[in-house]
């Protein structure tokens, strides 16, 4: 992520832990959300059940400025807790929206950490608040806590209102629970978030992508299914499938293409893999006679590899990129925001220099960020630079968890595959076809939502009006 206004961004991660075994479960998704951190870079939070007492801390900020030695050594050790990182846009970044929500409630205290986006919030909402409810944030989780609540004066365990709930909340979500002897995961129906679930002895992990089962030395156990209901307590773990709809997925493909790290498997299929076949198809789809191909780091890197594999054109290191970036913000000022991607990116000279370049990127969202990379690899003394983009044509919005509202701001929407071209300094430009980009999964089972490239929408009752 280069930019935060011109590439897209997905909401956040979601990680929990439940030991029998005396882990560290702080230090455990603590670890656990620096893995996760790509998945979020503007606030995290950790709430920690001690003997049923659920605390936390919580602030903005990289996992690594918000707590310190010294902070996470002073919070209480218990044998459950959940951890978030959150991606928000510039004017919504408040501390108040940082999760995991602790919520006090008069059947006890639950905290909750959320995926995705719900696409009746606002309808949700506004009947919560005609009966009393006062909101502090102006995040779907605090809605998705109260509707949980609600339901919860009426049920007699907390899955059971969680299941009720699931009935009246409509969208993406994959969710992490603790309430104070249980630690719960929920994937809505369609599986548009990935979740996961994993093993370490006997201790049980939550996560919302494989690689931070990893990072804590837990091994794959399997995937929350979409409806899935995981309770996990002292009497182990176990499922409730009552909102499972056999045949119905519709996973986010910009999990595989952009969101995800490339070492996860998602729903049984590797994102590594899943890249790679993207560039093999672009290859095929748009062939053109070239020197080098280069990706931009870092989800362009194996699509360039499948393409060049395919094309058999050699595949080279064109840019390096600046580990040690913070966060990814909106720069206040248009002359340091036009530095900044001076600072994250490098053209690597010697790769590119008299050559003709096969470039190849994620997306093209607005556009901006592709013109000045482009610019980078021209003054760098590329000859032509042929670029090729591992997803189709973004033309609409999404509403189920990333950050683009609507149309205006999509440059495909506005303007022709050539006159991007043309706008960004491109010879020649070239996306992925809808066809293929179904097909990326080496699971053949596994379905996708696409409706950002075709507007076609599997949920279309939304609250707000939109669709």
């Amino acid at each position: 992520m280069y930019c935060a206004e011109n590439k897209l961004h997905e909401e956040c991660g979601v990680f929990g832990i439940r030991s029998i075994s005396g882990t560290d479960v702080v230090n455990s998704v603590y670890h656990g959300l620096y893995a996760l951190q790509h998945r979020g870079q503007e606030s995290c939070g950790i709430a920690i059940n001690d003997d049923g007492i659920i605390t936390g801390h919580k602030g903005l900020g990289l996992v690594s400025e918000v707590f310190s030695k010294d902070s996470v050594e002073k919070l209480p050790r218990g044998n459950m807790a959940i951890g978030h990182c959150r991606y928000s846009t510039s004017d919504d970044l408040s501390v108040t929206d940082a999760q995991p929500l602790v919520i006090r409630h008069i059947k006890g205290t639950m905290a909750i950490a959320h995926n995705g986006n719900l696409t009746n919030a606002a309808k949700l909402k506004e009947e919560l608040e005609l009966t009393g409810a006062i909101f502090h944030t102006t995040s779907d989780a605090e809605i998705i806590a109260y509707t949980i609540i609600r339901e919860r004066l009426v049920s007699s365990s907390i899955e059971e209102a969680i299941s009720r709930a699931m009935s009246r909340i409509h969208g993406a979500y994959s969710l992490v629970i603790m309430s104070p002897k249980k630690l719960i995961a929920v994937r809505d129906p369609l599986g548009f978030r990935p979740l996961c679930i994993g093993k370490t002895g006997e201790d049980h992990i939550i996560a919302s992508e494989s690689c931070a089962l990893e990072s804590v030395g837990a091994s794959f156990f399997r995937d929350v299914k979409p409806g899935e209901i995981v309770v996990i307590d002292e009497d182990g773990i176990r499922s409730i499938e009552e909102n499972c709809k056999p045949g119905t997925k519709s996973a986010c493909v910009f999990e595989f293409i952009y969101f995800a790290r490339p070492d996860s498997v998602i729903d049984g299929s590797s994102v590594h893999i899943a890249r790679q076949r993207a560039g093999a198809f672009l290859s095929l789809e748009h062939p053109v006679q070239a020197d080098v191909v280069i990706g931009v780091p870092d989800s362009g890197i194996d699509a360039a590899l499948g393409y060049s594999r395919q094309s058999g054109i050699p595949y080279d290191v064109g840019f390096i990129k600046n580990k040690y970036i913070g966060r990814t913000f909106i720069e206040p000022f248009q002359p340091r925001r036009e530095n900044t991607l001076r600072i994250k990116l490098n053209t690597i000279s010697s790769t590119v220099r008299g050559k003709r370049v096969i470039l190849i990127d994620d997306s093209i969202v607005r556009g901006t960020t592709s013109k000045r990379i482009v610019r980078l690899l021209r003054e760098a003394g590329a000859t032509e630079v042929h670029m090729r983009v591992s997803s189709p044509p973004f033309l609409y919005p999404c509403y189920f968890g990333t950050d683009i509202k609507s149309r205006e701001s999509l440059i495909a929407a506005n303007y022709s595959i050539e006159e991007i071209a043309e706008l960004i300094g491109v010879d020649s430009l070239g996306f992925l076809g809808v066809d293929n980009v179904t097909k990326l999964a080496d699971n053949p089972s596994l379905e996708f939502c696409t409706s950002c490239f075709t507007g076609r929408y599997p949920v279309f009752s939304t609250g707000r009006g939109i669709l």
